[in-house]
């Protein structure tokens, strides 16, 4: 990244900060700082797990107990453990949160409407169409990816999406029985392995990959939520895997796919992967593709 870049991203920061009125401790001209508004806004009307709050806005335990205890001493929401399971914690509105609330959407309104008012038609065509693009890249900077075991709840998950995605793609329909397999056990270290995205905490792709010794790696489980494509995390999986079948030893990755899954056959090419005969014999695929890896260092 060059200094120049990191310069113009920070001066950006420092633009929006003071245009939003965040760098007071009245945001909004309420009594309370952008992060207790933030969080009485994320809790929404239907409540939420304190736990996936954190995940959301990012906080620290420390800090999101005290925002909630201050929101909680002003009568603004309710903090109750589930009584199922004592580590479950739910966070929801009262009465006077819940119209607390639509009074910041209708500040929230004000500012927005500060922002378009001053420039005519065509500038805040530019404007708004600007700050989407800007919000779609900084959600896909916030997409994180790591190595899950795939027992976890959410590895199942992307798992089982993945094949409710096939099921209803294949002119056939999908049996995962009926597929060459790719087991649990067959997607930990030093077999093979999984790799989860996650955006504000919550998993929206995968992709695994199984180990062969030096032989081929075989690319497996690649998915991306409906809601998350276009953000480049198909991309960053498929590097992301290439770089750990490296490291395990293999200098080529291998994958078979099925004709209607276009997006990723497209993917595939553009990222250097070539077709080639039948490699083995899966039942739903139409296409196999492979790659001789060239990993450079990463800067």
């Amino acid at each position: 990244m060059a200094a120049r870049e990191i310069d113009l991203v920070r001066t950006f920061n420092r633009t929006v900060a003071e245009r939003m009125g965040a760098l007071t401790d009245g945001f909004l001209g309420k009594s309370r700082p952008m992060g207790e508004s933030r969080t009485l806004w994320e809790i929404g009307t239907r409540g939420v797990e304190v736990r996936e709050l954190r995940a959301r806005l990012g906080l620290d335990s420390g800090y999101a107990t005290r925002v909630l205890r201050g929101l909680q001493d002003e009568g603004l929401i309710t903090v109750e453990t589930s009584r199922a399971d004592g580590r479950v914690r739910f966070a929801k509105l009262t009465r006077a949160g819940r119209a607390e609330r639509a009074e910041l959407d209708r500040r929230s309104d004000e500012v927005a409407q500060s922002f378009l008012q001053p420039l005519d038609e065509a500038r805040r065509a530019r404007l708004v169409t600007a700050m989407t693009e800007v919000e779609r890249l900084l959600r896909a900077s916030m997409v994180s990816i790591g190595v899950e075991d795939p027992t976890t709840g959410d590895a199942r998950w992307c798992i089982e999406q993945y094949f409710a995605e096939l099921n209803s793609r294949f002119d056939a329909g999908f049996d995962p029985a009926q597929s060459i397999p790719a087991a649990a056990d067959e997607l930990m270290l030093p077999t093979g392995l999984l790799l989860l995205a996650r955006l504000r905490g919550r998993p929206i792709g995968c992709g695994a990959l199984k180990f062969h010794g030096r032989a081929p790696a075989e690319l497996k489980r690649m998915w991306v939520a409906p809601e998350a494509r276009g953000l480049g995390v198909g991309r960053r999986l498929l590097l992301e895997l290439e770089q750990h079948a490296w490291t395990a030893g293999a200098r080529t990755v291998r994958l078979e796919t099925n004709r209607t899954l276009k997006e990723a056959i497209a993917l595939y090419r553009s990222c250097g992967y070539r077709e080639v005969a039948a490699f083995n014999d899966e039942p739903y695929a139409h296409h196999w593709f492979e790659k001789r890896l060239r990993i450079r260092a990463r800067g």
